[in-house]
């Protein structure tokens, strides 16, 4: 797969990640974070089962048995974090602090894939540190600082997904893209329907289910298509180029979030978003 084609995967994932953010907010507010991710869950594991049939026999391999599963794993703990703090927090702050992953995904790309970064580059993640950090400030207020909601889990998110990033690029490029993100995306649902079981029980989840069912279908599908372009994106192309161009999905979750959401944000929030989106522009472009 050329550059070109993985950058129009990478661009249909930025897109997919900022509209599926805002379709997940929504639903999050409505039946809560568990039962979105379950359904997220269901949607993907379905909808992936007929692309997955050819590769099944690739779990065979002991290795890539265990690969997808702690993969399945890390993104169902993750993935509930992410849910929550899209649910209690703007989704124009979440987003942008969310952009963390992308040093971290770097990181590994520089271990694990022998990647190369130049110092220009270097720059261009520093900005984004920055401007992470003015998006994350609430407002300044006698000498201290106030972090928006949902902010210090959205710093654990953005660390879980520089790993799960590292993780499926590694399946995407050693199993397939498919198995990288169906596997997963089935572990992961196994998990949430156990503790929706423990928890609550499925009276009021098949009952959402019927009430919500547009608003799931369309969240499911397009947070699903998301994480297989990025699959896809990155099966023979460098991971930090990939997800330098997919950090630029906040652009689509601030305008969704402050023109429909009505969210305000301040002037030096607005400021750190344009610096973070900006050199995430400028690293992907500077590659």
């Amino acid at each position: 797969m050329s550059l070109e084609f993985g950058m129009v995967f990478a661009f249909l994932a930025m897109v997919s990640w900022g509209v599926g953010d805002f379709l997940i907010q929504r639903t999050t507010r409505k039946i809560g974070d568990l039962q979105s991710l379950t359904f997220v869950g269901i949607i993907g594991s379905i909808g992936l089962f007929p692309l997955a049939l050819n590769d099944l026999s690739l779990l065979f391999y002991p290795s890539n048995f265990l690969l997808l599963l702690f993969l399945g794993i890390v993104t169902f703990i993750i993935g509930y974090l992410d849910f929550e703090a899209v649910r209690v927090g703007k989704l124009s702050t979440i987003d942008v602090v969310i952009e963390l992953e992308l040093p971290i995904t770097i990181i590994f790309a520089l271990m694990f894939f022998k990647e190369a970064l130049s110092f220009e580059q270097f720059f261009f993640i520093s900005v984004i540190f920055i401007g992470i950090i003015l998006i994350a400030i609430k407002s300044f207020a006698r000498g201290k600082l106030r972090l928006e909601r949902g902010v210090f889990i959205a710093v654990i998110v953005a660390i879980g997904m520089g790993v799960i990033n590292f993780l499926t690029a590694a399946s995407s490029k050693t199993i397939s893209p498919i198995m990288a993100i169906w596997i997963p995306w089935v572990i992961y649902t196994i998990f949430c329907l156990v503790s929706l079981y423990i928890v609550k029980g499925f009276s009021k989840f098949t009952a959402n289910a019927k009430k919500f069912k547009f608003l799931i279908l369309v969240m499911g599908i397009i947070d699903t298509s998301a994480w297989l372009f990025y699959a896809f994106a990155v099966f023979k192309n460098e991971l930090s180029i990939i997800t330098a161009i997919t950090e630029s999905y906040p652009v689509i979750a601030v305008f969704l979030g402050t023109w429909f959401n009505k969210e305000k944000i301040n002037w030096y929030q607005y400021l750190g978003a344009g610096m973070a989106l900006v050199s995430s522009f400028a690293l992907a472009l500077s590659i």
